[in-house]
């Protein structure tokens, strides 16, 4: 960029700051700075005035303006951060300001930057991460929206429907699918906004060009505007469906063949790259765990596995979470004493190799124990067990990392994203937001 060295003051509520066109570039072409360059990003010529009058707060200005220059964030214990977060909302350096505060995701880096205590009776269920840092958790029949400031949203109340999953469409509108009340014929799905909790509209399932009540599962979503729920209906709509999320039409459904379980997914992820999705059902909400991959081109299951049959002598080797490794062509699975087993995708005799090595936990269970979950983020492993996360690295699945709090209990739920993981605690309703510090500034 050929800025030109020129300085520039601004009168902000009454105090008079100056500084340099090269500072101010660092805002950005879509801040409100942005408009006083030209294309070859020089300072516009002013007419009639030597200073550009802003009415706001000069503190906040002062802050912002520091961290143009130096790209570190320091706020005086004066300022608010909620009016810091405003201001810088109004000059358009939020994502300047979200950089400052916690750095791009890695998990052997994490620290916990924040607990939340939830607001609502009985434990929380589900927690996904929004895009933006913001998050929202769901308890029995309520979900409870967060924005990256951890302000809470007005609350979506389904009326005693119990919620089964939640996603983010965008850091506007997050999908909620719940379970089927008999005799009321709602449930199903439905779009919501996630600043108002206004519902936008419902995903309905046609059969037989009748359109039918469902309880709606697991969630998914692909890169081509497309949505996948797992579905149970009273007559044969047992199932993934899929709708369109731009029109949130029902494009297509893949029915459950008899003696296969796809209606009660407690899993649904799309792989990009090979354009199936893994579809996993798994114990105890199943006797039997059922993992495929569905082909919704050709209409078919091209790979799939189930323990049925298999001898189980000993009840750890039961799959309680599945997880597709597309760059190794592999699915993981974990259970409950957080051992990893490994399936090969590119064989058709679907049989686990289970990894000693990876096993964190020794001794007895707990009472109450929280099922492992697994996730996949930046190329990292991560599986819950307890009251602990761990991070797996590199192609092996080597333990690096391991994040713990003695407060909350056991983890019931975690969800990586906006480069922030949370994790939701089975007691006291709180969630952990765990952050990645900033890189120092040389």
């Amino acid at each position: 960029m050929g800025i030109q060295k020129d300085r520039i003051k601004f009168n902000v509520g009454g105090k008079i700051f100056e500084t340099s066109a090269t500072t101010l570039a660092n805002a950005g072409r879509n801040s409100l700075f942005g408009p006083m360059f030209d294309d070859d990003w020089h300072l516009q010529s002013m007419e009639g005035n030597d200073e550009y009058f802003i009415d706001r707060n000069p503190a906040c200005f002062a802050v912002l303006l520091d961290l143009l220059r130096s790209g570190e964030l320091h706020i005086p214990a004066k300022v608010p951060d909620k009016l810091l977060y405003r201001e810088a909302l109004y000059y358009g350096l939020l994502d300047h300001v979200r950089a400052a505060k916690w750095g791009q995701f890695d998990g052997n880096r994490l620290r916990l930057g924040a607990s939340v205590t939830g607001r609502a009776p009985g434990d929380g269920t589900a927690i996904r991460a929004g895009p933006d840092g913001g998050c929202c958790v769901a308890h029995g029949s309520m979900v409870h929206v967060y924005d990256w400031m951890l302000e809470e949203h007005p609350p979506i109340n389904l009326d005693y429907q119990r919620v089964n999953d939640i996603g983010w469409i965008d850091s506007e509108n997050i999908v909620i699918s719940a379970c089927e009340r008999l005799g009321r014929g709602d449930g199903g799905m439905g779009l919501f906004s996630s600043s108002s909790g206004e519902l936008r509209y419902k995903f309905h399932v046609s059969h037989e060009d009748q359109v039918k009540s469902y309880t709606a599962g697991a969630l998914s979503f692909s890169s081509d505007c497309k949505i996948f729920a797992s579905c149970k209906g009273r007559s044969n709509e047992y199932g993934i469906g899929v709708w369109d999320q731009v029109t949130g039409k029902q494009i297509d459904f893949f029915y459950e063949s008899p003696g296969w379980s796809l209606g009660d997914a407690d899993r649904l992820q799309w792989l990009n790259g090979t354009n199936c999705l893994l579809v996993a059902s798994l114990f105890p909400r199943k006797d039997n765990c059922y993992i495929s991959l569905l082909d919704f081109r050709e209409k078919r299951m091209v790979w799939y596995w189930s323990d049925i049959g298999a001898p189980v002598t000993i009840d750890e080797k039961r799959v309680r979470d599945a997880i597709a490794m597309e760059e190794s062509s592999s699915i993981c699975v974990v259970n409950e004493y957080e051992d990893l087993g490994f399936m090969d995708l590119r064989s058709t005799v679907g049989s686990v190799r289970w990894s000693s090595r990876s096993r964190l936990l020794t001794g007895k269970m707990p009472e109450e124990p929280c099922y492992p979950k697994l996730a996949l983020h930046g190329g990292q492993l991560f599986s819950s067990m307890n009251d602990c996360v761990s991070v797996f690295s590199g192609p092996d699945c080597v333990l690096t990392s391991r994040l713990r709090r003695s407060y909350g209990g056991s983890i019931c739920d975690f969800s990586i994203g906006g480069d922030r993981l949370f994790a939701l605690h089975s007691e006291e309703n709180v969630f952990d937001i765990w952050e990645t510090p900033p890189p120092p500034i040389m």
